[in-house]
């Protein structure tokens, strides 16, 4: 009764059948999904800060920066609102950054560590570019949930490996920048030019990575809406 569901071309067919196609939310729902989330972790804090330090010097505008992240996370935990995982990195980063400034007595470690980070995470972009996933692929799939069949395309991966190798000449840049002007400016002029600098270098850099990923999703036949 049923010897033609047996049938090796039908089986054949059925398992060899092409994935369904792709359907992403349009480009500006994803982008304001991962904006506010980039705003709020890396630039709020240094904006914090440098109001801070204009009206309270450079210890009290670290306890106010203190405060206002840990503010974040309790007005989140309150309302039973998700706490991002950004925010809780820049909550556990700015612990360990208010720890080197009390153990030194120097507010300059509060801005040390973040430059050594940045520099840590370019070499961490560049070294992975030849792997089999390398880390500009793990950053992408937590702002855009790509199906696994979309990230083994040949063309994908070659598009994560080339912003692998992107970003991590951005934030080589943004890392030497960074502490040049931290050991040679003042902390005004650090917090000045460093903010708009990275603003531009990583805001470049993040349009010519949308850009190249609409592209790249054009080839595979996989445009986004919108």
């Amino acid at each position: 009764m049923f010897h033609h569901l047996r049938s090796p071309r039908l089986m054949t067919v059925l398992v060899s059948a092409p994935p369904a196609p792709v359907d992403l939310p349009p480009l500006g729902v994803l982008l304001r999904h991962a904006v506010p989330r980039v705003l709020e972790s890396m630039f709020l804090p240094v904006a914090v800060f440098y109001v801070a330090l204009v009206f309270t010097g450079e210890i009290g505008a670290v306890a106010v920066t203190v405060a206002w992240v840990y503010a974040g996370v309790a007005w989140r935990l309150v309302r039973r609102r998700e706490v991002p995982g950004t925010m809780i990195l820049a909550a556990v980063m700015v612990t360990v950054r208010v720890a080197l400034v009390v153990v030194t007595e120097n507010p300059i470690f509060f801005f040390l560590q973040p430059c050594l980070g940045v520099f840590c995470a370019s070499m961490s972009f560049l070294l992975t570019a030849p792997l089999r996933r390398p880390l500009a692929q793990r950053v992408a799939v937590d702002l855009v949930p790509l199906p696994d069949h979309v990230q083994k395309h040949p063309q994908m991966r070659r598009f994560f490996m080339w912003q692998s190798v992107l970003w991590g000449c951005a934030q080589l840049l943004n890392a030497g920048l960074s502490l040049w002007l931290l050991f040679t400016q003042t902390l005004e002029t650090f917090l000045l030019v460093r903010t708009s600098a990275v603003a531009v270098l990583l805001g470049g850099t993040a349009l010519v990575s949308v850009l190249s990923f609409r592209r790249c999703l054009r080839r595979l036949q996989v445009a986004p809406r919108g």
